[in-house]
């Protein structure tokens, strides 16, 4: 699989804290010209991201972000919120808390809250893999089959560490048939990246691949 290839999985991702409109449209042209999968960006940006893309990208925010812990009504109403200003893909972070309380009925019905709230847009659930048990991370594979959602995702990428190939194989092993893997965080190379889309992975976030792929096209890659 060559780079090209590789960026049709990708969301490209732009979340730091001091991002500007500036930055957020040059992400968006890029995942235009080289076909990424979408752009992944914070809420305040979302409407102005889709008319500026008029549909020609998919916009992905985050829910909840980095650290899971508001409350599910008012992870519900940034839900809301998104889709209303066109995001076509939500990103939300479980309360990591709850996990560690053993409360894994209180998780799947905020995820399945979240859900309802997407309709048909796809919901994806970061459970943060580092700072989890592989014992709770299979347990959270189990309530993210269990409770409908359409991806479970490694990591936001601003906690201890990122995704691992353990990980999406982990998640492999245990997640349902009809829910995708996404690994964020971290993915540093195009060899890592086709890596984890080998064993398992179906999106990757990721802010490095087009930088990586227009070097790999400056050096006669492809």
């Amino acid at each position: 699989m060559d780079g090209k290839e590789t960026l049709k999985y990708v969301d490209h991702t732009l979340l730091t804290q001091t991002a500007t409109w500036e930055e957020i449209r040059k992400i968006c042209d890029e995942a235009m010209e080289f076909g990424t999968a979408s752009v992944c960006i914070p809420p305040s940006y979302v409407k102005a991201a889709k008319e500026y893309m008029k549909d020609r990208m998919a916009v992905c925010t985050v829910i909840g972000f980095p650290n899971g812990y508001s409350t599910t009504a008012v992870k519900a109403y940034e839900t809301k919120d998104a889709i209303a200003n066109g995001a076509d893909e939500i990103d939300m972070v479980i309360n990591i808390g709850w996990v560690k309380d053993g409360r894994y009925d209180r998780v799947e019905e905020e995820i399945r809250t979240l859900k309802e709230c997407c309709k048909d847009k796809i919901l994806k659930v970061i459970i943060e893999t580092c700072l989890l048990t592989d014992e709770e991370k299979i347990r959270m594979c189990e309530v993210v089959t269990s409770s409908g959602a359409d991806f479970i995702k490694t990591s936001t990428g601003f906690s201890k560490a990122g995704a691992t190939f353990d990980d999406v194989a982990l998640f492999k092993a245990h997640v349902g048939k009809e829910v995708k893997i996404k690994a964020a965080g971290g993915i540093s190379s195009l060899s890592d990246a086709e890596k984890f889309l080998e064993l398992g992975a179906e999106r990757l976030g990721t802010s490095r691949m087009i930088k990586l792929v227009k070097q790999e096209k400056s050096d006669g890659g492809y």
